[in-house]
């Protein structure tokens, strides 16, 4: 199958969907797929107003439109609501091309805690953009009910996976684990506002607070809470070392619709502690976590879990079942229709 993905997230980027991407375009390949990224690095762009990190493309309709067709795909997959997929999408729609979609995070709570606008407003976008999508592809029961709740009913399950190979309790930790304080408590992502870092840091949980990662908050954060450790971002074995040496994994965002480090932290024997919503509801269960309205008593109730469960559990969650689910959501392209539109 020839597969085209179109993403406004994308490397040098580091974040849940990047990484999503980056596997699930191994996964197929590996199946023997043909996967054809359409992506920023291939066009002028400019930094994402309050996000610098984030490139916006410029990109013609046309000059995408383009590109699929030479590449002749079987199914157009469209992961993102920015500039790009927008150029894509109103080709698809211009030429008569079915396609389907992904929603990653919740774009309207995101957007609002930003420009301190109403979600609502944003939600409007969200059903504008994923309307015409043959399938809208969604990690978790929860999100799948919200988006039927907000009038995209075509919504399909497409679950997320761990590297077992790298991602084990076996990992070594960081030397500096050594000497801090028990529990360690630890953070991982993208330091940024609407990851909710502020409540985590703010936390009188005894012990020590790690924080992995960078992002546009990570000065402010750092001068505002002397106490806790930004350790910087960590990758593969130094990543899961850093799962591994901590006593809990502390997920305090109320945006992210998965949460793609609590499975990996959980793969590490590392419990979760997270608040009651979207993501956290659909992951932590009582054996490997707790959820709480308030952090501090979902840290010292996921302390107890058993490590072994934690990480029995983290096995469950295959990038292969998630590749096989993504291909079971796509939709197949009529040849004649790409012909017409070449």
């Amino acid at each position: 199958m020839r597969i085209i993905i179109v993403t406004d997230a994308w490397a040098p980027q580091v974040n849940g969907v990047v990484r999503t991407l980056h596997t699930m375009q191994a996964e197929l390949e590996k199946m023997g797929h043909e996967v054809k990224m359409i992506s920023p690095d291939l066009f002028g762009s400019i930094p994402c107003p309050t996000y610098p990190e984030i490139r916006l493309a410029f990109a013609r309709s046309s000059v995408v439109g383009q590109m699929i067709s030479a590449f002749r795909p079987d199914a157009i997959h469209l992961a993102t609501e920015g500039p790009l997929c927008l150029a894509a999408r109103r080709w698809c729609l211009r030429s008569g091309i079915r396609f389907t979609t992904a929603y990653h995070t919740h774009f309207p709570d995101y957007v609002a805690q930003r420009t301190g606008l109403p979600a609502g407003w944003f939600w409007r976008y969200i059903r504008w953009f994923h309307g015409p999508a043959e399938a809208v592809l969604v990690s978790t029961r929860s999100v799948r009910q919200q988006l039927r709740a907000h009038g995209l009913p075509q919504v399909r399950a497409w679950g997320r996976g761990v590297d077992l190979t790298a991602f084990t309790p076996e990992a070594a930790p960081p030397a500096i684990f050594a000497d801090l304080p028990r529990p360690i408590q630890l953070y991982v992502g993208r330091v940024a506002v609407e990851k909710n870092l502020e409540t985590f840091l703010a936390s009188d949980h005894p012990g020590t607070q790690v924080v992995v990662g960078d992002g546009p908050a990570r000065a402010t954060l750092q001068r505002a809470y002397p106490q806790a450790y930004f350790l910087g971002p960590m990758f593969g074995a130094e990543l899961a070392g850093a799962y591994a040496g901590a006593d809990v994994f502390v997920f305090p965002s109320r945006t992210d619709t998965f949460g793609l480090v609590m499975i990996e932290a959980l793969a590490c024997g590392t419990p979760v502690a997270a608040y009651p919503v979207t993501g956290p509801v659909d992951i932590v269960t009582p054996e490997t976590g707790a959820l709480s309205d308030r952090l501090e008593q979902a840290i010292a109730a996921a302390l107890v879990c058993d490590r072994q469960a934690c990480a029995a559990y983290g096995r469950s969650f295959s990038w292969e079942r998630s590749a096989q689910e993504f291909l079971t959501g796509l939709h197949n392209i009529d040849p004649q229709m790409l012909d017409s539109a070449a």
